[in-house]
């Protein structure tokens, strides 16, 4: 894998995923896995090897293996409600349960909820796409060989996220969809949101093969402050927020720097470009404290990283309107 999206190696890392997958069901008693399986692995098929595994260990005898998950060959980025598809449930709710209570100003509790995907939703994320289409097809090509589901949630308590367990879904909250204050379209914003997610999905593939990090340097290296999280996180949190933070600096240094990117939407995808570059050198310098627990595969994109940030900072600045496109 690098920060520049690739979707051959994608692919095959995929393939490797599934090899895995596939080896691990069997070990579960999954009879016939993965039949109906496709590239990317259906969220639904994966999480049932997750199950089978957990059943498996919590019965020293084997317990009853779940059927293998004859799962409907999945559309990339198809537009999904997690109402109705119960592995996104359950992993919402798993998400939910590791968030510490909170309570809004009505005194409320702050939480999450499945969303349903609307005509004028459906048209932000072609919108969206035909973005990604335009601008960077390469990550586009990269994100439909990687993702799987796309889904909706509701209320404040969870921004996005991924979950391994539900591997090629995401699941992004549809404030996402809606244009800022400052002018920043929806489709923008959600074009962000998928390189943001898509990536943890992608990394998350790619370590499978080639780990990024050296054994055990989560837990030499503790929790650490990262840019995008308020509370602290592993190193391997933190070494996945810089490969996102590249490729989001990346996807704005080409909106910004687009034909007809003036007026207050280029502005506001400039000025966005400079927040998330700022987060880029602080991941960047974050990361480099802990070169030593990284791989030569994660040297390597931490490498292309620090180059992304020291290339947009050296150039033009595109919320001036002078943006270029990166080659």
């Amino acid at each position: 894998m690098d920060v520049e999206p690739d979707r051959s190696s994608a692919r095959d890392d995929q393939d490797a995923l599934r090899r895995l997958l596939l080896k691990a069901a069997t070990a579960a008693g999954l009879p016939e896995p993965a039949a109906g399986w496709t590239i990317p692995p259906h969220p639904a098929a994966v999480e049932a090897v997750h199950r089978a595994q957990r059943e498996r260990r919590s019965a020293p005898t084997g317990g009853p293996a779940r059927p293998s998950p004859r799962s409907p060959a999945a559309e990339p980025l198809d537009p999904v409600d997690p109402a109705d598809h119960p592995h996104l449930a359950r992993s919402l709710a798993r998400a939910l349960a590791r968030l510490p209570d909170r309570t809004a100003a009505d005194g409320q509790p702050v939480t999450a909820s499945p969303g349903a995907w609307s005509a004028a939703d459906r048209a932000v994320l072609a919108d969206a796409l035909g973005l990604l289409g335009t601008v960077w097809p390469r990550m586009l090509g990269e994100l439909r060989t990687v993702v799987a589901q796309v889904a909706l949630l509701d209320g404040m308590a969870i921004d996005g996220y991924t979950d391994f367990t539900v591997h090629g879904a995401v699941l992004i909250n549809r404030r996402r969809l809606s244009p800022t204050r400052a002018g920043l379209p929806g489709p923008v914003r959600l074009a962000e949101a998928l390189v943001h997610e898509g990536t943890h999905n992608r990394c998350n593939a790619a370590a499978v093969s080639e780990p990024f990090l050296t054994p055990a340097a989560d837990e030499r290296a503790g929790l650490l402050a990262t840019p995008l999280r308020a509370d602290p996180r592993p190193l391997s949190g933190l070494f996945q927020q810089t490969v996102v933070l590249a490729r989001c600096v990346q996807l704005y240094r080409r909106i910004a720097g687009g034909q007809g990117a003036g007026g207050p939407a280029g502005q506001a995808a400039g000025e966005r470009h400079d927040r998330l570059l700022g987060d880029l050198g602080a991941a960047v310098t974050a990361l480099e404290a802990h070169r030593a627990q990284l791989t030569g595969h994660g040297r390597r994109l931490l490498d292309q990283s620090a180059l992304i940030a020291a290339a947009a900072r050296g150039g033009a600045t595109p919320a001036a309107g002078r943006g270029h496109h990166p080659r």
